[in-house]
């Protein structure tokens, strides 16, 4: 059962610039200029209905030597990796962040969606457990666009690597109080997941519009805390740290970068970072 959850968390799972945030409606951007060799970066979405690779993307991929995604979801051991940084520390538990009538609607709601007591993950981190519901929020199979990603990156012998390790990652959500993971989680429970579906349905229009600023506003204002009160350690902090790494690889060869579209736009994004270190960030239409 563990190695079921830790796939479906492998798929879930923004001072002052001159910088000129993008406006144009685009999910695949070139990066060039400064010494870069050309390379691609490309928003995705982690749960979709269709992961099918457009024409465009397919070139990118074709014209560059690796692929970056957020993780290295090639790495035989990620599993393993993410199985160490599930739980809280300290021994924290979620029956100690809830009411007992709380944590016996959440486990009533966990059984129903998910086929599994909220019991038997007594200690995994709350943000892990709403995760586990995303397959909820689609009203279709769900499907990878990075396995389809890595699937066309190794067929044509192209190694694939991560811009942030499992440990960073799975650090996100120690800097995110437990107590607030576990209020969104009762939140979700109480609700029905009326709320989280309908956003979820919204935010998805807007990626297939290939709306990013219309994304990163929708986050903003999203009921969910998790989107609008935790934006530094979600997005903003981790689009900082990706630079100089982005650069570094990219000086070398040409790199297809995919990452999880809400961190390409605004002014904190990758896409206005990489402008105001000089690189030419062009839409690719």
């Amino acid at each position: 059962m563990i190695k079921n959850i830790l796939k479906l968390l492998c798929f879930f799972v923004l001072a002052q610039t001159n910088a000129q945030a993008p406006t144009e409606k685009s999910l695949l951007w070139k990066i060039s200029g400064n010494g870069l060799k050309t390379s691609y970066l490309f928003g995705t979405m982690h749960a979709t209905c269709d992961a099918a690779l457009s024409p465009k993307v397919k070139e990118g991929l074709d014209n560059t030597q690796q692929l970056y995604l957020e993780l290295d979801m090639d790495d035989p051991g990620l599993q393993l990796q993410m199985m160490k940084g599930v739980n809280m520390k300290n021994g924290t538990k979620m029956s100690e962040l809830a009411t007992e009538s709380d944590f016996a609607a959440v486990d009533t709601f966990i059984k129903e969606n998910v086929g599994i007591s909220i019991k038997s993950m007594n200690t995994m981190k709350p943000f892990f457990v709403s995760s586990l519901l995303i397959t909820k929020m689609l009203d279709c199979p769900m499907q990878s666009i990075e396995q389809e990603l890595m699937k066309a990156a190794t067929g044509n012998n192209k190694q694939v690597f991560g811009l942030e390790t499992v440990d960073e990652q799975m650090g996100v959500f120690d800097a995110i109080p437990y107590q607030d993971q576990m209020n969104e989680l009762i939140k979700t429970a109480k609700n029905g997941m009326v709320d989280d579906k309908k956003e979820f349905q919204q935010l998805y229009s807007l990626y297939l519009q290939q709306d990013l600023n219309g994304m990163l506003a929708m986050s903003k204002e999203s009921k969910n805390s998790m989107s609008s009160k935790f934006e530094n350690e979600l997005l903003s902090q981790r689009n900082a740290n990706w630079i100089p790494r982005i650069e570094k690889v990219a000086i070398e060869r040409p790199t297809f970068f995919a990452v999880g579209a809400a961190h390409l736009g605004g002014d904190g994004g990758v896409i206005a970072l990489l402008r105001k270190k000089g690189y030419k960030v062009e839409a690719v239409k």
